[in-house]
């Protein structure tokens, strides 16, 4: 092995030791969001702030966020969106591998069984059509950071006061955070209640960019 080999693999290994705690792929899948304050990822992830700070620091020291300071206030972000489709790349190659995943992928479609699900293709063409709409049922700050592109802003916190607004003779189609978020699930539900066509999409912003799809705000890329 020569010594250039040796020294990529110690940095892969350097990379993969940051990945080696849920905690820290959890604050990760929240940075892939939006950029956040250390006192909001502590809230978000159900951790004290010292606790937070230790995986941070981690993830500053293996280049996987970075930190802007605003005042007395850090906000973290991802040191690149390529972390994000890191991400998406360990939970295909989990999912593939692991059983006990598999299992509880299962098991979530299984419960969400009574949802039923678009894929890309399929709701590009609609798109194209004129025939659905795309609906980001994050919180407001997520879709400003990044959405899939021609998606609006609907947070699942107002689409019950906000439904009217969606034209009514489109299918709906909504998204969230990914495969195993139950945003896009909920809001399928309270629109099919309130006798509307919905589907849900499982990409988030993450996948659809994974795939090679466009996403607008923020750092805006084809």
């Amino acid at each position: 092995m020569t010594e250039s080999e040796t020294f990529r693999d110690q940095q892969l290994a350097r990379l993969a030791r940051a990945l080696g705690a849920p905690m820290r792929v959890r604050i990760l899948e929240l940075l892939a969001q939006t950029p956040r304050t250390v006192e909001r990822i502590a809230a978000d992830s159900g951790q004290s702030v010292a606790n937070t700070s230790q995986h941070l620091r981690v993830l500053r020291e293996a280049r996987l966020v970075e930190a802007t300071r605003n005042g007395n206030f850090l906000t973290y972000h991802l040191a690149s969106p390529d972390i994000a489709t890191l991400l998406v790349c360990l939970g295909k190659i989990a999912e593939q591998h692991l059983a006990e995943l598999r299992a509880a992928r299962d098991a979530l479609t299984r419960r969400t069984a009574d949802v039923e699900r678009i894929d890309r293709r399929t709701l590009l063409r609609r798109l194209r059509e004129g025939s659905a709409i795309l609906i980001d049922v994050r919180p407001a700050e997520e879709y400003a950071a990044g959405h899939i592109a021609g998606a609006l802003s609907f947070p699942l916190s107002e689409l019950h006061t906000r439904i009217g607004e969606i034209p009514s003779r489109r299918e709906v189609v909504a998204y969230c955070r990914g495969p195993y978020c139950m945003l896009a699930v909920d809001a399928v539900r309270l629109l099919r209640r309130r006798g509307r066509a919905a589907k849900r999409l499982e990409d988030g912003v993450a996948e659809w960019r994974s795939a090679g799809l466009r996403v607008a705000g923020g750092k805006e890329r084809a």
